[in-house]
């Protein structure tokens, strides 16, 4: 009964002694527990830490017992050589004292090995195939994105832990000669003293080693069978041209790696041999011939690879850059790339062809986002607590018109209140949530060049037939504090004048503070506030992890999200939707592009998160993604299928600009798949420049809507242009599109090689010759105001181009709003900039309505003042005259510039004597 008392006492002192030293880790698991709960992703959470615990479990057992029994094997080998010395521990003692570092290393490695491997045992164990082998062992590209890493760690894992027993056995010699030093030595039956005793000493420790030795030699094998996938990822720096094997890797180095690995088992085998028959020599061959075996590889590679392979480059590589081609393409989705031929026509656009577009035209973005942001949080912000993040593009049917649109959400970011008011009750019971959105098409400026609003204000006020029934974030990206609703002090909801609307949270989200709750979340936020708060009652509930990306990726962390969640307004509610992308850097042959290594990527999910209610849901958009597959094994309830994401939200979904823009880096040389042509770079393309804020940028890739190719209506677009390798000029436009059935779909279209079709720089260019232009951007800048030149636009038009960029002008001083003054439209050899993209468009096309008198003439008398015919053949004329002038100084041909200019002076002359005239009628 005393025994069992001891043995209860102890257990009560460890379970106590152990919540103690884990108390925090604790109180975590206990509160993310039950914000899972909350959400219903605890299956997640539940799913890990069962995985962890079911690794864990088995490995601190055997991981335990084989240290102990490795430390009981030194201990009894040392105690065998002694029988006497000064001082020393009773055995007995000394086999409890060995038991503790046995289980404290078994804890340490099982909760290293858990802690890294869950989630990759979990993928090894519901892993899908891509029913797509790789061209050099024939093996499914499954086992090397989901089982190949997982043995790399195994063993990993296994190499450390030899090394780790070699200091072991070191530090576990000095320690038992500590504890049990020596008088005299038993060696053969004899009591010795000196160096003989430690020769022995050095025997036993070398039956150790030769443990040690075995085990490693036996990894290395492994090792050496799992290192020729290796050639599959290699970089093609020192040999060959291109990502994944070469001719040399397979002729040579993967011969070579079958040689080492028979070798290495070979030196396992030698080890045990030499030991019992004390040859050294034996003991050694095996090392020296593995060295031996690698510096003769080497120089074998090198040799094939100087003479052999690099007189004869293309035909030794030319299978390997076609498995290189086809396997990028493959991993980053450009297999399927429809490619048509756009034959661009020479002066062919007509004014009919502008009227028959103009679902393009009036989408036609002159607006650019982030001027259109300064503009949003100078005149929208309302408060200086307000702050809009962001601005997204996206496209609405506004009055039965589809448009493309502005959006941003006005929210609240709780470091802008007065310092004054900064106390716990305004950061976390107070000022809870931002408020509304404002939204402009983005083709519609005011009179003063600022964005055209459509939604704005506070309460929102809508011109549009979109409303807005439930304008409050309380989920945003910039919602980094925690609050607690539902309590006695009411929220503040928006301004009112000199006062302020207030209200209480009517939603589900939070984790009630009832109970026990109340004191976990008071120590687990660090403040005493949280517990003393007499506003504080039993219906209060704590919302934590509000800024939507922290809170998708606690969720989910082993997908990757878009860094630009964008908002949606569906049936009066605001809702955030995140890309989610599913990576791999394992995917045989594929050229990496990005500097992390990856070279496989989907857009695979679609996070939508309620701003109101924080409920999150994640969708499979690429029901075709192995990964997302696997990972649905893994967790079938935290993914639903597309289908079930509402139809008014499925509408919103687009093309994510970070795929594209990576795709478009990658298609910008993979376009090339005849292998001859890759090798040469003959047909390399680069993503075009354009000049912003006067500075040369690449392209940025831009969002539309426009009438492809072929298609009779418009559609939301993602587009890029593409020039030949240190050209200007024009050679293929890459689309991604974003409607419907065709979601997802990617195209790209090549225009005519024979001929120079002007590209952005081109376009840019010919804008900084434009005499009349020019000189009015140097007059604008002058006095301390700047000119913006916002994004360069390349639209196709019917079986033409047309380029768009907007002008801002924007005065100098901390509080200016850049305002689009002019518009520059350009097609063909013709550039005009105008007040309006339609009165461009006149310019250029014709077009509607009578011609446009300029203000001046007749000095505002009389608006319904009629024009003679003479008088509008004289203006048509001036026109003509003008533009010729222009086309002759862009040419450079000054002599008939000033020829022109003469015959512009007389017509304008004459102008003025036919106007006088009429006037005085």
């Amino acid at each position: 009964m005393k025994k069992r008392s001891k043995v209860l006492l102890g257990t009560a002192l460890t379970v106590f002694f152990m919540f103690f030293l884990f108390f925090d880790q604790i109180i975590t698991l206990v509160t993310d527990y039950q914000w899972f709960n909350e959400l219903g992703y605890e299956e997640v959470m539940v799913k890990r830490l069962m995985t962890q615990v079911q690794l864990a479990g088995p490995i601190f057992l055997v991981s335990s017992l084989f240290f102990y029994l490795y430390f009981q094997s030194l201990k009894r080998g040392y105690y065998k050589k002694i029988q006497s010395y000064h001082m020393g521990l009773p055995e007995k003692f000394l086999n409890r004292i060995i038991l503790l570092p046995s289980l404290f290393l078994g804890f340490i490695l099982s909760s290293s090995v858990a802690g890294r491997l869950w989630f990759d045992f979990l993928i090894f164990r519901s892993s899908q195939s891509f029913n797509f082998t790789d061209p050099i062992f024939n093996k499914d590209i499954s086992f090397y994105m989901f089982q190949l890493p997982v043995l790399r760690q195994v063993l990993g894992i296994s190499t450390g832990l030899i090394f780790l027993l070699l200091i072991l056995t070191f530090i576990f010699y000095i320690i038992m000669f500590i504890v049990r030093r020596p008088t005299l030595y038993e060696v053969d039956g004899r009591f010795v003293v000196g160096h003989e005793f430690w020769k022995s000493v050095f025997h036993m420790a070398l039956k150790q080693l030769m443990v040690v030795g075995v085990v490693f030699f036996i990894v290395l094998t492994i090792q050496y069978y799992l290192r020729a996938y290796n050639v599959l990822y290699n970089q093609g720096v020192d040999r060959g041209v291109i990502f994944g094997a070469s001719y040399t890797d397979i002729m040579v180095d993967l011969k070579v790696l079958r040689v080492q690995m028979i070798a290495s088992g070979l030196a396992a085998i030698g080890l045990i041999v030499a030991y019992f028959r004390k040859n050294v020599k034996l003991a050694v061959a095996g090392p020296i011939a593995l060295v031996v075996i690698s510096l003769v590889g080497g120089v074998i590679g090198a040799s094939v690879e100087n003479f052999l392979v690099a007189p004869n480059q293309r035909a030794k590589q030319l299978p390997f850059i076609e498995d290189n081609i086809a396997y990028t393409r493959k991993a980053y989705g450009l297999e399927n790339v429809t490619t048509k031929d756009f034959d661009i026509k020479e002066d062919h656009l007509t004014a009919e062809d502008i009227q028959n577009n103009r679902e393009t035209i009036d989408n036609i973005r002159i607006n650019d986002y982030r001027p259109t942001l300064e503009a949003y949080n100078n005149i929208q912000a309302i408060r200086s607590y307000y702050r809009f993040n962001d601005v997204d593009i996206d496209r609405y049917y506004i009055n039965g018109k589809y448009t493309q649109v502005f959006l941003s959400g006005r929210e609240l970011d709780i470091n802008r209140l007065n310092p004054n008011a900064q106390n716990w009750i305004n950061q976390h019971l107070k000022y809870t949530h931002g408020y509304g959105v404002t939204l402009s098409p983005v083709n519609k400026v005011t009179s003063n060049g600022l964005p055209s609003l459509a939604i704005k204000n506070i309460p929102p006020i809508s011109d549009i037939d979109i409303e807005i029934t439930r304008p409050e974030i309380y989920f945003g990206e910039i919602t980094n504090q925690y609050i607690i609703v539902k309590t006695e002090e009411k929220e503040f909801d928006y301004p009112v004048g000199n006062d302020n609307a207030e209200t209480i949270y009517e939603g589900e989200a939070g984790i009630s503070l009832k109970g026990i709750n109340k004191l976990l979340y008071s120590y687990k936020q660090g403040t005493i506030k949280l517990l003393l708060s007499g506003g504080i009652t039993a219906d209060s509930r704590i919302v934590l992890n509000r800024n939507i990306l922290e809170r998708v990726e606690k969720i989910a962390p082993f997908i990757e999200y878009d860094e630009d969640p964008y908002l949606v307004i569906h049936e009066g509610k605001l809702y955030w939707m995140i890309d989610g992308y599913t990576l791999s850097s394992d995917y045989p042959y594929s050229t990496p592009f990005r500097k992390d290594g990856v070279n496989y990527i989907r857009n695979s999910v679609k996070v939508v998160i309620d701003a109101y209610n924080g409920d999150v849901d994640y969708y499979i958009s690429d029901a075709t993604d192995p990964i997302i597959n696997t990972y649905a094994n893994v967790f079938p309830k935290l993914f639903k299928p597309l289908e079930e994401m509402p139809e008014g939200l499925k509408g919103h979904i687009r093309y994510p600009q970070d795929l594209f823009d990576l795709q478009s880096r990658v298609f910008a040389m993979y376009h090339m798949t005849n292998p001859n042509v890759f090798y040469n770079q003959e047909d390399l393309w680069y993503l075009a420049k354009e000049k912003y804020y006067e500075e040369e940028q690449t392209v940025e890739s831009q969002y539309m809507i426009m009438k492809l190719l072929e298609e009779s209506q418009g559609e939301y677009v993602l587009t890029i242009p593409y020039t030949p390798k240190d050209l200007p000029n024009l050679t293929a436009l890459l689309v991604a599109r974003n409607d419907g059935e065709h979601y997802g779909e990617l195209m790209v279209y090549k225009l005519p090689k024979e001929r120079n079709i002007y590209g952005p720089a081109q376009i840019e260019s010919r804008i900084d010759q434009d005499t009349v232009i020019s000189q009015d951007l140097s007059l604008w800048g002058e006095g301390g105001s700047g000119v913006i030149r916002g994004n360069l636009l390349v639209i196709p038009i019917e079986d033409s181009l047309l380029y768009v960029e907007p002008l801002y002008i924007e005065a100098s001083g901390d509080n200016s709003i850049p305002e689009v003054k002019k518009v520059i439209v350009a097609y063909q050899d013709q550039i005009v900039m105008e007040d309006t993209l339609d009165l461009a468009l006149e310019r250029i096309f014709g077009g509607k309505g009578d011609v446009q008198v300029p203000p001046e003439i007749g000095d505002g008398l009389g608006e319904d003042l009629e024009i003679s015919e003479s008088l509008q053949e004289i203006i048509q004329k001036a026109t003509d005259v003008f533009e010729k002038a222009k086309v002759a100084s862009q040419k450079g041909d000054w002599a008939t510039y000033g020829k022109y200019l003469e015959e512009l002076e007389g017509l304008l002359n004459k102008l003025n004597n036919e106007s006088s005239s009429q006037i005085e009628e």
